[in-house]
């Protein structure tokens, strides 16, 4: 299964919190309603939706002022699964 693009996940990040908008560089701690509970409520529906792709806790481990959904996609594709090399 392939990744969403970092746009479609600032977007379900958007439908989950009930932000008016959710960009993909924005730092998230500073987005008008999203909070913790709804970064957990994204992880678990992302989990949901690609179980084949490593997600936890851990995207959110090290979130900070600068941290942006651009950061997490980052550490998502960092998760995928590689290839069997032959």
């Amino acid at each position: 299964m392939a990744l969403p693009t970092v746009e479609e996940l600032a977007q379900q990040l958007a439908v989950v919190s009930g932000a008016t908008e959710v960009t993909p560089d924005a730092p998230i701690q500073h987005i008008a309603d999203v909070d913790s509970l709804d970064l957990m409520e994204w992880l678990y529906n992302f989990q949901n939706q690609y179980p084949d792709i490593p997600a936890d806790e851990s995207l959110f481990a090290d979130l900070d002022d600068t941290t942006t959904m651009r950061d997490v996609y980052t550490k998502l594709l960092e998760h995928l699964p590689q290839p069997a090399e032959r």
